[in-house]
Formats: structure tokens, sequence, C-alpha cells
């Protein structure tokens, strides 16, 4: 629901406004309602508002306690924080406003880090602690919301997005080899705490920070997803707790707000069942659709299946076409929001459906995690059939490039060793977790979600103040599904519970319909004015200068340019176009490292 950003000045420095300023600059369409700064000594606290709870002046940040010893600025909702507010209260604490911001400063206040473990929901926040002269950040279990920072000579730098670190000119710009790697096999998830620029960090999800005046940095854990079976609960049972569990996961995410919540309605069965499941308990609610122009290979809308839950639901529902030339038209755009080169076909049609969406209201709820906490991509079954070691199972069906492939495309420079696959191997070795598949679920939602679909709605949608909420990431659902055994998610072509819960709510043609994917053809199926697009951006002399990729390889990929799909069926020169893209839009306009 906002942006932040801060500077912790090291060694006796002494903060200024100017460096914050710059970064708030950057933050402004995540926060279009409010902005503060505060400077003191040798911290700068900046923050722009989503007025989503509490929408008086008593909920603007920087936020401070009684004492003024601790100031707070935070991004995100905490769905528990009423009964925290009661808790607190009876611990003989007062409050001055009537939201979320001040329970997380009073609970931080009350239990110290250890607060952490009493939010549910999503968030990314600093305190400065005046008392120990410390700087403390946090972020939460499955990443929802982003917070990137950076480790200067002379200051500890934080932020919503990379923009704004960018902004205070003082970034180490250089590509980060092994994050190199991560981009072009895991299709653009580099896993935290690395980013493709070297001087940038990201915050994994569910750890917190402590940074001292002097740079010194002590990183924790404060939480871990466990995938094992702790009992034999019938597939009767699961269902109606799973059930329940989605129920108050939806339920939370409609009720903490002093504003109206929509959804954004695919078509698909896991943002059609939170239109259900909210229209049954709620009544008369708000859905949004988009859809593309066709292409001869594939369908650019889902209008057909979203329209049909509109209106078995009587839901208030809008839908945007959007013609191909508006897509390329806008896509730079996009780019120009996304905090890390972002692949996916589908960022763009978030971006230009939230547009749309934010004319109306400012939160919505989306179906995000679903497919990976409930195993409804079509690789699993692949994955569980196949034999031999966890990676030798894993990286078939799922990296775009194998590492033969990266070594031609990339300059030498770049190559040394086979990163991805030691990174995912190792992940999936040490998953808490009873079976192959379990891992794979387990690596997928802590991890890969998390710089993909997770990241990209977030950026997307809040380019354009609308504050996305993912019920499906709900971490005591997600701790719930994983105990499940894998045979209930795989079955019936997967998501086997899901669609146990929909049937008699959902039409039969939503529930076993083939899954769909969020369609944009145009960002696919590479030619016309889209080719031309590439072309330039892959002859251009920034990106011959850059020097990241092998000439060959590009020139064998122009050649035949629709016809190079990853096992995802990404599009690997517009792959590469994106990388580019995205380096001349946001980082080549800032200033180079300080030698």
């Amino acid at each position: 629901m906002c942006g932040i950003c801060g500077e912790l000045r090291l060694h006796q420095d002494k903060a200024t406004a100017e460096t914050v300023s710059a970064m708030l600059g950057h933050l402004e369409r995540r926060g279009p309602d409010d902005e503060g700064l505060y400077v003191n000594n040798q911290i700068a606290l900046g923050h722009r508002r989503l007025a989503i709870i509490d929408l008086t002046d008593a909920g603007k940040q920087p936020m401070f306690n009684q004492g003024q010893s601790l100031s707070i600025v935070f991004n995100g909702t905490i769905y528990n924080y009423p009964q925290l507010r009661k808790e607190l209260q009876s611990l003989g604490r007062t409050f001055n406003s009537s939201g979320d911001t001040e329970v997380i400063l009073q609970a931080y206040e009350q239990w110290g880090e250890q607060c952490v473990e009493r939010l549910t929901g999503m968030f990314a926040f600093a305190i400065w602690d005046s008392r120990v002269s410390k700087l403390f950040i946090a972020r939460d279990r499955l990443g929802i919301k982003p917070l990137y920072y950076s480790l200067t000579q002379n200051a500890f730098l934080f932020a919503s997005n990379t923009q704004a670190l960018l902004a205070s000119r003082v970034i180490n710009t250089n590509i980060d080899p092994q994050a190199l790697q991560h981009q072009f096999t895991l299709h653009a998830v580099v896993p935290a705490p690395r980013t493709i620029l070297q001087g940038i960090r990201k915050l994994p999800p569910a750890h917190y920070m402590w940074i001292d005046q002097q740079g010194q940095i002590e990183t924790r854990c404060y939480w871990h997803l466990s995938a094992r079976r702790t009992d034999t609960r019938s597939e009767q049972e699961w269902t109606e707790e799973i059930r329940s569990a989605l129920q108050l996961a939806v339920d939370r995410r409609l009720e903490i707000a002093d504003v109206p919540v929509g959804v954004l309605l695919s078509g698909g069965l896991d943002s059609s069942l939170l239109v259900a499941l909210l229209a049954q308990k709620h009544g008369r609610i708000n859905t949004y659709s988009v859809g593309f122009e066709d292409q001869p290979e594939e369908r650019g809308s889902e209008f057909e299946y979203s329209d049909a839950v509109a209106e078995k639901f009587a839901t208030s529902h809008h839908k945007f076409h959007i013609p191909n030339h508006q897509v390329l038209e806008r896509l730079p755009e996009a780019i120009k929001q996304m905090p890390e080169p972002m692949v996916a076909q589908d960022a763009v049609a978030f971006y230009l459906l939230a547009e749309q969406v934010s004319k109306d209201i400012k939160v919505v709820q989306s179906g995000q995690g679903a497919d990976e906490v409930f195993a409804g991509y079509f690789w699993y079954p692949k994955m569980h059939a196949a034999k031999g070691d966890y990676i030798d199972r894993f990286a078939p069906y799922y990296f775009d490039r194998d590492f033969a492939e990266y070594t031609q495309m990339v300059d030498d420079a770049y190559v040394s060793q086979d990163y991805t696959r030691a990174l995912v191997s190792e992940a999936l070795t040490r998953s808490d977790s009873d079976t192959f598949i379990d891992a794979v679920l387990n690596f997928d939602v802590t991890t890969l979600i998390v710089d993909d679909p997770v990241k990209r709605v977030d950026s997307m949608t809040m380019a354009w103040g609308l504050e996305a909420r993912v019920p499906f990431l709900d971490h005591e659902l997600v701790e719930l599904a994983m105990q499940m055994p894998v045979e209930m998610k795989l079955q019936n072509a997967g998501k086997h519970v899901l669609k146990e819960i929909a049937r008699g709510l959902l039409p039969d043609s939503v529930i076993d319909r083939p899954k769909g994917y969020f369609p944009m053809p145009a960002l696919k199926f590479v030619r016309g004015d889209f080719l031309e697009m590439v072309q330039d951006v892959l002859n251009s002399s920034a990106c011959l200068n850059r020097g990241l990729f092998s000439r060959p390889y590009v020139e064998k990929l122009l050649a035949e340019p629709d016809q190079h799909h990853t096992r995802l069926q990404g599009s690997k020169i517009w792959h590469m176009a994106l990388l580019e893209l995205w380096m001349q839009s946001n980082v080549d306009t800032a200033l180079p490292p300080s030698p």
C-alpha cells in the first residue's frame, strides 16, 4: 500500500534530505496520496502513501512512537492487526491511530525483533531504533512486498524498487554474472539476495536484518516452510480444511480495508474461485478482465470464461480489450516500472489492466500462487514421472537453457561455472520436504514465485497505485497445503483439491478446461512490428557496446525469431531484448559507479 525508502549514513556522517528526496520521486506511483520525509542525524526515511487503512492524517508516515525513539516506514497490509492491537492494549499500550502501521511499531517496542513472527500479512518495513542506533528492516514470509538495498562505502540505502536506489547515483551498476545466468535459465528469476546489478541486493522473504552505523549487517530467517506429512487426514477432511483456510484468506483480504476491494478475474479456476467465495459470503463485488488480439497460434482473451463467472455471481464486471498496437506503444512504459527485468508476457498485461482498474478502486484480489501451492502447472507431472537425482528430474522441464547453450549466448566474460544448477540442486536437496515434488513445490513457493509472478503483479499494479492481495499465498493456507499428500495436488491434471472445492460453485466449463495462461500472443510470437522493435534493440549501439551477448547467437535467433522457445514456451529472443531494454530504460540513465 505504499513505497518506502531511506538512508543510514555510516561512520558518524549526517544524513540530508537530498538523497531520499530523489528516491521518493521514483516511488510516487506506488503511493500517490501523500509524501513523508524525516531526517535526523544519521538517518533519513521517506514514504509515499497509498491510503487504504486509516485514511486520516493519523496514518501518515514516517510514524513515531510516543517517546520519539522509534520511527517506521511501512509498505503492505497486516491482516491480523485488530487482534494484535487488542493484545497490545491489554498490555497497557495506547494508540494514536486506527491503522496497522502503529500496531507494527508498538509490537516492535513490546517484543523486539520477534514482532515479525506475530504478523499475518504482506509487509516490508524499516524501523530506526535510536536507542541502539540501528536500523531494523523486515520482509513478509513469502516475499509479497519487495525490499531492495545497497551498501556503499558511506551509506546503507533501501527502497521498494531499484529505480529509487539508482536515483541515489551511487550504485554499482555492473552486471552480476551469477544473476545473469539465473535470469536466462529461470525465466528472469534471480533469487534473493542477488539482483542483476552487483550494487543492489534484496532482503530474502521471511528474513529481517539489523544494520549499525559502521555498516555491519546481521541477517536472520524467522520462518521456514515444511512440506512433511504430520497425520493421515482423509481426502474429504483435507478438502474441507483447505476450503476453510482459503475462505479465511479471502475474507481477511476483503475486510481489512477502509476502501472497496475488487477481483482481477482471468476466467481461470483460481481467480474464479476467489469470486465465488467472496460473492457467496459478501454479495456483489467488482471484477475486472483484460483481453488482447488473437494470433494464428493462440487466442488473446478468455472472456468467454470470465463472462460466465461474472454472470453467475452477478458481479459488477468490467472488461477491457487492448489492441496489439497499444501493447507495443505502452511496452516501454511497463519496462520502466519493472524493478528487475521480467520477461513474462503478462507483465505488460497486468500493467495495462491495472491502469484501468485503478481508475475505479485501490485494492484487488488476484489468484497468483495457486498453481505453485497446489501443483497446477504442466511440468509438475513430468518431473514426478522422471527418474534420477532431484536436479536431473527438475532441469529438463524447467530450465530455459541448458548451461551449454548459455555459454554460447553470452560473452565469455560472464561464464565461469553453472551457478544455476548448483543453486537449484542445493535448494531442492536441503528442502524440509518428504518427497521430490514436495521439495519442488516448497522451492517454487518460497523462491521462484517470489521473483516471478508475485514481483510482477506487485510492481505492475503498484505502478498505478493499485494494491494487489494474493489469498493463495496466505502463509497459514500455504503451511496447511504443504502438508497435503502430493497425489491430492497432481491428480485431475493438477489442483485437484481446488477443483473439488469449486465443484458446484463454478460452471464445470471453468473447472474442467485445460490450464490457461494469461494470453498475450503478440509478445510470444515475434513478428511484424514487434520483430522490428526487437531487431532495433539488439542491434542498437547501447547493446553492442554493453557486450553481454554473443553476436552469432543473436543472429541465429533473429534469423528465425518465432521458432526459438523455451521449455515453458517463452520467446528466447524476447528474453534477450527485454533485458537490454530494461538496462537502457533504468540503468543507463544512472551514473556509473565511483572509481
